[in-house]
């Protein structure tokens, strides 16, 4: 089935649905907040260099694939939305931990340990997303409207990569760096409270459960579709690296909200192939504006094309995960998906700091160039190899 949209159904937005969805926003939110504004407290406060600066962002990255092969393992043997919970209030305390650390003034602290506080953070995450967004969700859904289920709760995620740096920015201009990791566990505490709101049904465990599977955590048969994501998301995370103002992030959540106009209306009839390309295109033209012009109106025009841009191709990614995957692998093509765009927008960041800092020009030719590597990728190889071993 080669549509372009999904069904409108006005009954899976029920009470629980909007409570799951808002949780996934504000514990995504907890984290990207922090991506503005912790590198600069790195590197003013803690006297990190641009590398180890970049080397502890990135650190993320990796610590989303930490607790992956147990996913299946922890949600069959325990409750599922107490290991969703218990992973947020992990988070909280690894965030406080930092706000510990300035608000007593200590500074000079071994990097290793920030390297370390962040990998946690990225497993904590990443576990929390895994089984939020491919068990919790899917559970108070009807099998019918799974995929629009998530389709639209992957929405709310999206946004965070507007709203968190938005909120990041103007909280650590007013109020300053520990204000911003206040909010960021405030956020992580008001995802718990939605999540304790929901009434989840028992589930008896599968008999013979093993410690590690790959079941829920990573599919094998999409590794084409997370290779050409993650490049595309890490050429995001360079953007991300250099670009710190309230327009840029303000200016990506408008293009996020004419990306839903665009499916809605604009690619709801057209060619499979389109959105894709046409999101690349607009990501890479508005970093060619960014490199050869400087007039105001790029400032504006810019990030609407990425926010637009990186709106289209993300949602349509996530459908190719899911008709991608078989029966009973709907949860793992989500985690895989989830993965792909955390993992690349992470160690963009990081690749940002520790190689191209101060060098704003460089970073944007070298994310520039990953978006051509991206749209060549998915024109002369991807797509083709999609549509003949998608399931759906």
């Amino acid at each position: 089935m080669n549509t372009q949209n999904t069904p409108v159904h006005i009954t899976l937005w029920h009470k629980g649905f909007w409570l799951l969805s808002l949780a996934n926003l504000f514990v995504t939110m907890s984290v990207y907040a922090l991506l503005p504004v912790m590198p600069q407290w790195l590197m003013c406060y803690e006297h990190f260099s641009p590398f180890y600066t970049g080397l502890s962002m990135g650190a993320f990255a990796f610590g989303l694939f930490a607790f992956g092969t147990f996913c299946s393992y922890l949600v069959q043997r325990f409750r599922r939305n107490a290991v969703c919970i218990r992973a947020i209030l992990i988070m909280a305390l690894l965030i406080a931990a930092i706000y510990y650390l300035h608000d007593n003034h200590i500074t000079m602290i071994d990097v290793w340990a920030i390297i370390g506080q962040r990998f946690l953070l990225g497993a904590t995450f990443g576990l929390a997303k895994m089984v939020l967004s491919s068990t919790l969700i899917v559970d108070t859904s009807e099998s019918f409207q799974r995929t629009e289920a998530n389709h639209s709760s992957s929405w709310f995620a999206r946004f965070a990569l507007s709203l968190g740096p938005l909120l990041g920015i103007v909280v650590n201009h007013i109020w300053g760096f520990g204000a911003v990791l206040v909010m960021c566990v405030a956020l992580c505490l008001l995802a718990v409270v939605l999540i304790r709101m929901v009434d989840f049904p028992f589930r008896a465990p599968e008999e013979n459960v093993t410690l590690f599977s790959l079941d829920r955590f990573f599919l094998t048969s999409g590794t084409l579709l997370f290779a050409n994501l993650f490049i595309i998301t890490v050429a995001i995370g360079l953007i991300m690296s250099v670009e710190l103002s309230f327009t840029f992030y303000g200016m990506i959540m408008f293009g996020f909200f004419l990306a839903l106009l665009a499916q809605r209306f604009v690619f709801i009839n057209a060619e499979l192939k389109s959105e894709v390309v046409t999101g690349l295109i607009l990501v890479f033209t508005a970093l060619l504006l960014m490199v050869t012009r400087h007039a105001v109106v790029v400032n504006y025009a810019a990030p609407t094309m990425i926010g637009l841009g990186v709106g289209i191709v993300g949602a349509r990614f996530l459908l190719f995960f899911i008709k991608l995957s078989r029966h009973c692998q709907r949860g793992t093509s989500q985690s895989t998906y989830i993965l792909g765009w955390e993992s690349g927008i992470a160690l963009g960041v990081g690749i940002g700091y520790a190689f191209f800092s101060g060098n704003e020009q460089l970073a944007l030719i070298f994310s520039l160039s990953l978006v051509s590597v991206a749209l060549a990728l998915y024109i002369l190889v991807t797509h083709s190899w999609f549509v003949n071993h998608k399931n759906r």
